[in-house]
């Protein structure tokens, strides 16, 4: 499925929807706080598998007690795209399930 590049409006308009995400240049982040590091670990390991599902990598770091993403599409010149926020959607449905906040 092709993707396009999205406009600010429609930037602004997805974030709306997305509490702790922001835009920092030309990609979509957020950064998560969990109880442990083993906590973290298995966020990235449940993102990762979302990642593989949609077949869209995002970079992840793994922090002693944090998980910060950092998306956008590589296929469009590293812009911020609708798959981006499919995303991010996905990430944040599981977040609470792995206590992160």
């Amino acid at each position: 499925m092709p993707v396009a590049p999205l406009s600010q409006k429609e930037i602004q308009d997805h974030l709306a929807e997305l509490p702790g995400w922001s835009v920092e240049t030309d990609h979509l982040t957020r950064v998560y706080r969990l109880a442990s590091h083993f906590a973290a670990t298995a966020m990235v390991v449940h993102i990762a598998q979302v990642q593989e599902e949609l077949d869209h990598h995002s970079d992840l770091t793994l922090g002693y007690n944090t998980v910060t993403l950092t998306v956008n599409t590589h296929s469009v010149g590293g812009a911020i795209t609708e798959l981006d926020f499919q995303l991010a959607r996905r990430v944040e449905d599981l977040a609470p399930g792995h206590g992160a906040g």
